[in-house]
């Protein structure tokens, strides 16, 4: 704010009405422009801020697991592993909730996007496929375990090995 009322009570009203900051009449050019480098500053650290959060929320980090949901890439212990489109949905699904045990029809439900007692077996396969491409040892899976008579969890602890 720039203004010639240079008054105490004047100066606190205009900062508690939200102004960022106050400059009284007569100024000091120099000034004025330090102020605004200053209030550039803010902005652009704010921006900086933003952009790192965006980038946070775009890549789930599990150990050596890396999905990566903006590029639709997925990592693991350095090398890339291809995926199909639903592949991909299930694990960055079941990334964003680690440990989290999920049945066959909330996973059903949240990746493909429908509920129907007849498709459980869908989930089986996209398991069993996603297994083969992240486990080392298909029969002892560490990375997505089956919690039985529940389904299935990303296993956090497992994927560090």
């Amino acid at each position: 704010m720039l203004t010639s009322r240079s008054a105490e009570t004047d100066r606190v009203l205009g900062l508690e009405l939200g102004t960022d900051d106050y400059l009284t009449k007569p100024f000091n050019t120099r000034e004025l422009q330090a102020r605004i480098r200053a209030q550039l500053r803010r902005v652009h650290s704010m921006q900086a801020l933003t952009k790192a959060e965006q980038h946070r929320n775009t890549v789930t980090s599990i150990g050596a697991l890396l999905v990566d949901h903006q590029c639709h890439r997925v990592t693991y212990k350095e090398n890339n592993i291809d995926l199909t489109s639903t592949e991909f949905e299930l694990l960055s699904f079941l990334g964003k909730h680690p440990d989290q045990v999920f049945s066959r029809s909330q996973l059903l439900d949240s990746v493909w996007g429908y509920h129907h007692c007849g498709c459980e077996h869908t989930v089986n396969s996209h398991i069993n496929r996603l297994r083969n491409k992240l486990e080392q040892d298909v029969t002892q899976p560490r990375i997505i375990q089956t919690v039985w008579g529940i389904g299935y969890k990303l296993n956090s602890a497992g994927t560090y090995q």
